[in-house]
């Protein structure tokens, strides 16, 4: 049997496991990136005291109509709790307005206010420019790829 894999008789796994996961551990790379990258982002848009996060969330509602809580949730891919959680400092803030929705009362629509939209119009250049510097890191023909390939694992 492989020193690599547990066996009935260990409970231990070998090292060459360890830099197996280390050097080709799909999740464990794709968090490194997103946490490199997402540091790139939170730091370009610190000036206006807002995350990635928060920047994403605040893009999303950028819409004609304001979006159902659940069509958000779904875009980016959380529970309606969390969302909830990342709806709350913004809304603090007066950058969005949680509102009933008209046409089903127990649902609920997301708005950019006045304030938020001025605040997103700040941070679209912070982000282009953060964009821009990520996009040299990765060769032109490489992101368009990566994008992909990450649209296609989730």
């Amino acid at each position: 049997m492989s020193n690599s894999t547990p066996t009935s008789e260990s409970n231990t796994v070998a090292y060459e496991t360890t830099l197996e996961v280390r050097d080709s551990c799909l999740c464990l790379h794709v968090q490194r990136a997103a946490r490199a990258v997402a540091r790139r982002y939170d730091e370009a848009l610190r000036p206006l005291g807002i995350t990635n996060g928060q920047f994403s969330l605040m893009m999303s509602l950028n819409r004609p109509q304001p979006p159902a809580m659940k069509d958000v949730a779904s875009l980016l891919a959380m529970d309606r709790t969390t969302l909830t959680a990342n709806l709350k400092p913004l809304e603090k803030r007066g950058l969005i307005q949680v509102k009933v929705d008209p046409h089903d009362r127990r649902g609920r629509r997301l708005l950019l206010t006045d304030q938020g939209r001025e605040l997103l119009a700040e941070a679209v250049p912070l982000w282009r420019a953060t964009q821009e510097e990520n996009r040299k890191l990765v060769n032109e023909l490489g992101l368009d790829s990566l994008l992909e390939d990450l649209r296609a694992l989730s």
